[in-house]
């Protein structure tokens, strides 16, 4: 028997004040795919989503840009790590690092992102990178171009909001093995259901053990994961929801960084071979323990104001030891490597306390949001880095090290609170018109100790944020905006002389149109924007970053989802980005030019009955590359197409078996470069077997 489908939905318009009264009913962060439905011409679906506007509403009705995976479809590619999420999705460009199994590499519209965990900010400054495991998420969802408006310390090009699974009213359960190459061995369990006889207390419990090897020869990861859950009606007006998780991770690290010369240029001694690592598998170690506990509350004071708060503490604490390589000049065969060295912890806590009114008139519906929210994070560690530490054949590497003696490491102390108050309001007309408008101010107390250089810098970053919008609602489904956002990103971080970075800020004009017609079971949205940043980092020759000069993005995105036929679904998605320095240069690692495909067919009848394909193809365009002083890059870095298949079965309603082939014809490619370059990740090949109930 074949699962029921899930609706591909991302967004719905209401139709009557009746039933944007149920949706105002609706909790923050209502999932944000439709439930399944049995006839694709229904409308009456509600389907909204909290991450554009903190408030639930539906997508179509919003004037931003924001794309989301689902559980589901999270599932059926089998995605491993957050950065395979939005493969099949305009605007994100993953993968231009090649395989690496302790950080996720997003790029939104051409800048790096942030991520989010259930609306609140994961900290990840430099090498302490929290890394969420896929497995203990409902959906992803990427907010596209600044969104200081609502979450203060954001980038330019977007955030990434990934939203924990929540305990459910009815009883569940799931228990999956995977295997697969490079040595990939997983064992997960997820249950969740009512506590008590009446309902109103529901628990989930998700946990994970996974292992796998890395791209290159040595290195590998473990992973523990563990999420319990409890939500709690306290009253009809009132609700908790009480979210922890705890994650392990032991491995060797994966460091692609590799050199031009012997990857997108040819050498006399021939071309570097894909896995070869540079590093020290045989002392370099990246064990982290990332966790965190927090709640959701809400309590809806009368038939006008609701308020909600969300609270989270976070701790990651990090040792990790990892050798890289550094440069050579043109025609030798050796190369010195860098080494670097971090033992410390993190910890932070947010908390976003926010009063949202809903009131109606005869013609119009207004939302109102006013909150403030409390970031605060403290950074303690021990650091080394040494660029010269030693050398190695580039074609033949000796992967033995000195061990570094810890009295060489130093010191490092980083203090950040920042405070943030908000304003939006959402006015809508006639049943045809949004009118959008936000100001946010924020302040930033920043202090950085660095006992290397024996320098402390303490100073505040603050910025007023505005953002506004306006679109049409068409009767036909069709939906033409036009908005307006800015970001504003402190710098916690310093250079390498002691000084602190300074803020980065964005500005984005984008223009688009939705189209969700309620006689389709899908949607297409395209969009145009325009972002400018100033004090953009900039690779120096040296490979260290620096801030200096306005970066520009802009371009033009086109995204889909829907059912062809009551069994084949089409996902597409096209993006242009053209991305430029203050020299008006184009920027190296974004490709001007991404597009992708997936389709899937159920098998409803007769002796397949149960059989699901899949299949996709993404194609990313040819890069600029970066040059270093040490060796000169003549050519852009090629474009590249691969190929990702799946096969489910589903036996009946408990049992499942799955495939899933990412990059099936194994394609060895340079995914990008920027002073180093890095190979694309290899083939992928894993089977599943779940039981559910």
């Amino acid at each position: 028997m074949s699962r029921s489908r899930p609706s591909p939905l991302p967004f719905n318009v209401l139709s009557s004040p009746a039933r944007r009264v149920a949706m105002a009913t609706l909790l923050l962060g209502c999932p944000l795919a439709a439930q399944a439905q049995d006839d694709v011409a229904q409308s009456d679906t509600v389907v909204v989503t909290a991450t554009a506007l903190k408030v639930a509403m539906p997508l179509a009705e919003t004037p931003r840009s924001v794309s989301s995976v689902s559980r589901e479809e999270l599932d059926e590619r089998n995605v491993q790590s957050l950065d395979e999420s939005f493969r099949y999705r305009a605007g994100v460009l993953s993968g231009h690092y090649g395989a690496d199994n302790n950080t996720n590499w997003l790029k939104v519209r051409g800048f790096d992102q942030a991520t989010y965990l259930n609306g609140l900010r994961l900290y990840s400054p430099g090498y302490y990178q929290w890394t969420p495991e896929p497995y203990g998420l409902e959906r992803v969802e990427v907010f596209k171009g600044p969104a200081s408006i609502l979450y203060g310390e954001a980038p330019s090009g977007g955030i990434v909001n990934a939203v924990s699974k929540r305990p459910t009213e009815e009883v569940q359960g799931e228990i999956e093995i995977q295997a697969g190459n490079r040595q990939h061995r997983q064992f997960a369990f997820d249950t969740s259901g009512p506590v008590t006889e009446n309902g109103d207390v529901r628990y989930r419990m998700v946990g994970l053990y996974k292992e796998r090897d890395g791209d290159l020869d040595g290195t590998y990861n473990k992973r523990y994961y563990f999420a319990p859950s409890l939500e709690w009606d306290i009253a009809d007006d009132t609700q908790l929801t009480v979210l922890a998780s705890f994650q392990k991770d032991d491995g060797v690290p994966e460091n692609p960084f590799k050199l031009a010369y012997g990857t997108l240029e040819n050498t006399p001694f021939g071309k570097v071979d894909p896995e070869t690592n540079y590093g020290a598998p045989g002392y370099d170690k990246d064990e982290r323990t990332q966790l965190g506990i927090g709640y959701e509350f809400q309590h809806y004071l009368d038939d006008t104001w609701k308020f909600e708060q969300n609270f989270r503490y976070s701790h990651l604490d990090l040792d990790l030891r990892s050798t890289y390589i550094m440069s050579s000049r043109d025609g030798e065969r050796t190369a010195p490597r860098g080494h670097l060295q971090r033992n410390g912890d993190i910890d932070s806590f947010t908390i976003d306390n926010r009063m949202v009114g809903k009131w109606y008139t005869e013609r119009t519906e207004n939302t109102l949001l006013v909150g403030i929210d409390y970031q605060d994070l403290s950074l303690d560690g021990q650091e080394y880095d040494n660029y010269s530490y030693d050398t190695v054949d580039i074609f033949d590497p000796d992967t033995s090290i000195a061990p570094l003696d810890p009295s060489q490491r130093f010191g490092r102390h980083i203090d950040k609170q920042q405070l943030g108050l908000y304003v939006q309001d959402q006015l809508r007309i006639d049943d045809r018109w949004v009118l959008l408008g936000s100001v946010r101010h924020d302040s930033a107390d920043v202090k950085n100790t660095n006992q290397d250089i024996n320098v402390t810098v303490d100073e505040t970053q603050s910025a007023t944020s505005f953002s506004g919008g306006v679109m049409y609602l068409g009767g036909n489904g069709v939906s033409p905006y036009l908005s307006y956002t800015e970001s504003f990103r402190p710098q916690a971080q310093t250079a390498a002389n002691g000084a602190i970075f300074q803020e980065i800020e964005g500005k984005q004009w984008e223009a688009g149109v939705k189209y969700a017609p309620a006689t389709w079971d899908g949607y297409v949205s395209a969009a145009v924007f325009d972002i400018e940043e100033s004090n953009s980092f900039v690779t120096q020759p040296t490979g260290e970053q620096q801030q200096g000069g306005e970066t520009t993005s802009t371009g033009f995105e086109l995204e889909g989802v829907g059912y062809l036929t009551d069994s084949l679904q089409l996902t597409a998605a096209y993006t242009y980005t053209d991305m430029r320095n203050e020299n008006d240069q184009r920027k190296e690692l974004i490709p001007r030019h991404q597009a992708s495909a997936w389709l899937d067919y159920d098998f409803t009848a007769g002796a397949v009955e149960g059989l699901t394909l899949g299949g996709g193809v993404r194609y990313v365009g040819k890069t600029v590359a970066t040059p270093s002083p040490f060796n000169s890059i003549d050519d852009d870095v090629p474009s590249y197409t691969l190929y990702d298949v799946m096969a489910r079965y589903d036996f009946d309603t408990h049992w499942t078996a799955q495939v899933n082939v990412n990059n099936l014809t194994d394609e060895e490619y340079v995914a990008s470069c920027d002073f180093y370059c890095y190979y694309g990740e290899s083939r992928s090949v894993i089977g599943s077997l779940s039981y559910q109930w």
